[in-house]
């Protein structure tokens, strides 16, 4: 695997001195200060690789941009509304500027409003680090009772509904804005967060909008975007939803294993593959990891690799972030099936053996409570997690001292 590590941009509290030294050796970023829908400028994408190739210091660092994350799709390419067409002709034209700084590998999700979702930013787990978490009880009360959705009594029963009563009750003012703008955040590294006004317009856009809907908007998308991106030798890759079941009435497309053959076999190239995230997908009990990437590893173009601990055996249902090595996915199993796909690519002359990997956000510890990081993108826990992942891969393949090397 390549070990890249997320950074983004300039006003990232991480400097690309600390990336270096954390063991990373590529770097996955974006333009978030273009707003959706709009043209990446090939000058904007050559400023952000030459801050990436140079310290602070202003020598030069030896890192690349290796993957773009994301370049994002507009609500109206999700939606096949307002602006649409134009927003898939800017998408192209980015590509192609991308194409030709010598970027080939991009990221982006489908996922309608919201990224990641999460009810708590920094929950406290007992050794006294702080973690993301998504309280299902939480989430229930911001829906029904903060938001009052219309029809989100359909989504829980009546126990849950119970519960979200009981701790709407008990919660204070403070507590309902916090939980509110959780839930709302946004994107990780966007220049904008949503308000609650905003939101509900959001929301209330895809009113109609069935999961076939989506999907079929989706697939719409990548016939217009996949022959452009495959003349271009680039690598797109569709991010899982996070977390892998519906909220708030939003359809939900890429969630489990079967979601993603259908996306590979709808457009056989290349240009067409996935993100492998093992945190959102390991949220779904019935995804295995390991099975999926052995499975369909030959269209993985990246790797997010990230554990979490469901709290019961309910799903959708409660889950927080763990430590990479702590949580229900079987990362060493995980990893193993990539060293194998890795392997056959290169047996077989693939140029693109080499994944790239990054460890997926992080518990906050130490340090970290003296910064103020991107939620889920601490220091110091991110580098606790690089550590664990290169030492999985460094057993697994015998690099123990004796001239071998892991990039």
């Amino acid at each position: 695997m390549k070990h890249t590590w997320r950074w983004f941009g300039p006003a990232d509290i991480v400097s690309i001195s600390d990336i270096e030294q954390a063991g990373a050796h590529g770097v996955v970023s974006a333009l978030h200060h273009i707003p959706s829908g709009h043209i990446w400028p090939e000058d904007e994408i050559s400023k952000r690789i030459q801050e990436i190739g140079t310290r602070p210091d202003g020598t030069a660092s030896a890192l690349t941009w290796d993957v773009v994350e994301s370049l994002p799709v507009s609500e109206d390419i999700k939606r096949r509304d307002g602006n649409w067409q134009q927003h898939i002709a800017n998408y192209k034209s980015s590509l192609r500027n991308l194409s030709r700084a010598g970027l080939k590998v991009i990221c982006y999700n489908f996922m309608p409003v919201l990224d990641w979702t999460r009810t708590d930013l920094a929950w406290r787990l007992p050794n006294g680090s702080t973690c993301m978490r998504f309280d299902h009880i939480d989430f229930a009360v911001f829906d029904l009772l903060i938001l009052k959705r219309p029809g989100a009594e359909a989504d829980f029963d009546a126990a849950t509904q119970t519960l979200a009563q009981n701790r709407f009750a008990a919660m204070s003012d403070s507590e309902k804005d916090a939980l509110t703008a959780n839930i709302i955040k946004g994107l990780p590294g966007a220049n904008q967060t949503l308000t609650f006004a905003t939101f509900k317009d959001h929301l209330d856009s895809y009113r109609g909008v069935s999961a076939a809907d989506l999907k079929a908007n989706l697939f719409a998308f990548l016939n217009e975007i996949i022959p452009v991106a495959e003349d271009l030798g680039l690598r797109l890759c569709c991010h899982p939803d996070d977390p892998p079941f519906g909220l708030l009435g939003l359809p939900r497309i890429m969630s489990t294993e079967a979601d993603y053959k259908q996306l590979v076999d709808a457009l056989d190239s290349t240009a067409n593959g996935i993100t492998l995230c093992s945190g959102s997908l390991g949220v779904h009990p019935e995804n295995d990891l390991a099975g999926m990437m052995r499975r369909l590893g030959h269209r993985v173009h990246f790797l997010h690799l990230r554990n979490v601990r469901r709290e019961g055996e309910a799903f959708p249902g409660s889950f927080h972030e763990a430590a990479h090595l702590e949580g229900n996915t079987d990362m060493v199993a995980l990893i193993q099936a990539v060293l194998e796909e890795e392997r056959a690519r290169k047996e077989s002359g693939r140029p693109d053996h080499q994944i790239p990997m990054r460890p997926d956000h992080g518990h906050q510890i130490g340090d970290d409570f003296r910064r103020t990081a991107q939620p889920g993108y601490p220091y110091v826990g991110r580098l606790r997690g690089l550590a664990e992942l290169r030492g999985i891969e460094a057993a697994l393949t015998g690099l123990n001292g004796h001239g071998g090397e892991i990039a």
